[in-house]
């Protein structure tokens, strides 16, 4: 055989080579329809509204192989008011994304979807995620669960913190360290060490109300309730209509056995921040604990009137109408939701 033969035969075996390669990654490559690939913003308002078929809207989007990163950000950060399987299957997929700032969307997904103990199965081995930002995600995520929900990553967690911890510790200061370092500090019981994180926070940022109301939970650790509710109570004085402080004032007493007092604090919470579904919320509940039923179903339905992707004040809603006979209200949230997400829990444990 000639040599221009054999080269002949040789780049024609290449050619047939490349393109079976590329037929190959053709036909791996899924077929996305117009609709869908040009479906985002509808997507992700219908699932912001509340609109009929967001759930399954939000899951083609989720389910694109081609969406941006800061698209598949913000389409997690409406997933949890949707779980079903389905969503759950997309959010663990996406814990294993390339893109860090997806994986920590996606745990932020995970926290809304799972409860404490199956949470810890999916986002421990997060613990050990090469970026430090997603290992602080799951740290974040994982505290405040008991030994038992944490179960085999009881110890890595632990491990997970302390070296966070010294991390901080070693960073330039400021407020944001500080207060991180503090919720550190109190989910290993230390608390003097939290208080001093906490001073050190209102001494970069003096109107950091999270960090204040952080350091009252600190005091009530140590068993300093009197001091607790003196800082408070100055507080309060000095900032009378903030919805914050008010809100917390109402945690506080109800945490301390004082119903009736919490109900004012949050009242006037909600009074002040009417469209803050997480301060009438709490107020809905308190007032069911004390058997108002009629005045905490006013609350609910305030909030899914409000906002109506809101799934917790609505599963809520339906419980409390349940609860007072209010059948035919029932149906009409059932089918609400069946239309929003025909896949929810909710609606298989027949709610």
């Amino acid at each position: 055989m000639t040599q221009s033969r054999r080269n002949l035969l040789i780049g024609l075996g290449l050619v047939l080579i490349v393109g079976v390669v590329w037929l190959m990654l053709r036909s791996s490559t899924p077929t996305i329809p117009d609709a869908i690939k040009h479906g985002y913003s509808e997507a992700l308002n219908a699932a912001r509204t509340g609109e009929p078929g967001a759930a399954r809207q939000l899951y083609q989007q989720l389910g694109r192989p081609d969406i941006s990163v800061k698209r598949r950000v913000w389409l997690h950060g409406e997933l949890a008011n949707y779980p079903s399987p389905q969503a759950l299957k997309l959010a663990d997929i996406d814990l294993h994304h390339e893109s860090p700032l997806v994986r920590v969307a996606a745990i932020k997904s995970v926290v809304g979807l799972v409860p404490g103990g199956q949470r810890s199965l999916l986002l421990g081995p997060l613990l050990d995620d090469q970026e430090q930002t997603v290992r602080f995600a799951a740290i974040n995520a994982l505290l405040g669960l008991s030994p038992d929900e944490l179960g085999l990553y009881f110890a890595p967690l632990q491990q997970a913190v302390d070296g966070w911890q010294q991390t901080l510790e070693s960073q330039p200061e400021s407020a944001a360290n500080y207060a991180q370092l503090a919720r550190l500090y109190i989910h290993n019981a230390e608390y003097k060490q939290a208080r001093q994180a906490l001073d050190n926070t209102l001494r970069l940022e003096p109107a950091n109300l999270p960090a204040l109301v952080m350091q009252i939970d600190v005091l009530d650790r140590q068993g300093q309730s009197d001091a607790a509710r003196q800082l408070l109570a100055e507080q309060l004085k000095a900032q009378p209509d903030s919805a914050y402080l008010q809100h917390a004032l109402g945690l506080w007493l109800l945490h301390h056995g004082q119903r009736e007092y919490a109900l004012l604090g949050l009242s006037k919470a909600v009074e002040l921040e009417p469209d803050n579904k997480d301060y009438r919320y709490d107020l809905a509940t308190t007032l069911h604990s004390a058997e108002e039923l009629e005045a905490a179903q006013k609350q609910l339905q305030e909030i899914v009137q409000r906002h109506p992707a809101d799934r917790k004040a609505r599963v809520l809603l339906i419980n409390y109408w349940k609860e007072s006979g209010q059948l035919q209200n029932v149906q009409i949230l059932l089918a609400q939701l069946e239309q929003l997400n025909p896949d929810d829990p909710a609606l298989q444990q027949g709610l």
